[in-house]
C-alpha cells in the first residue's frame, strides 16, 4: 500500500464520488496494474477502470538557479456499482 500517498479532495474529485469514482495521488514509478491491485486487494473491491494522468512538477528557484519538484500521477479509479472506499485520513500527532 506504499504506492498510494494521498486522497485527493479537490472540487473535480469530490463531483466525481458521485459517479462512484476515487482520486488519490500516487508515486510516479507506480504502474496501473500496481495500483489496480492495491486497490482490489486492500479494500475489498472491484475496479472497473483506472486514468492517470501524470502531473508536472512545480518550478522552484533557489537563487539563481531555476529547478522543480518531482513530477507526479494522479489515479482516478471508477469502482463497480454496490463498492465504496471511505475516506482516508491522516494521523494525528
Amino acid at each position: 500500500m506504499d504506492g498510494i500517498k494521498y486522497a485527493v479532495f479537490i472540487d473535480k474529485s469530490i463531483r466525481l464520488l458521485g459517479k462512484n469514482q476515487n482520486t488519490s495521488n500516487v508515486k510516479s514509478g507506480s504502474t496501473r496494474t500496481e495500483i489496480r491491485h492495491w486497490v482490489e486487494l486492500f479494500f475489498g473491491v472491484k475496479v472497473i477502470a483506472m486514468n492517470s494522468p501524470r502531473l508536472p512538477g512545480k518550478s522552484r528557484r533557489m537563487g539563481p538557479i531555476m529547478g522543480h519538484t518531482m513530477h507526479y500521477r494522479r489515479m482516478i479509479i471508477t469502482l463497480q456499482p454496490g463498492y465504496s472506499i471511505p475516506p482516508l485520513r491522516k494521523k494525528k500527532t
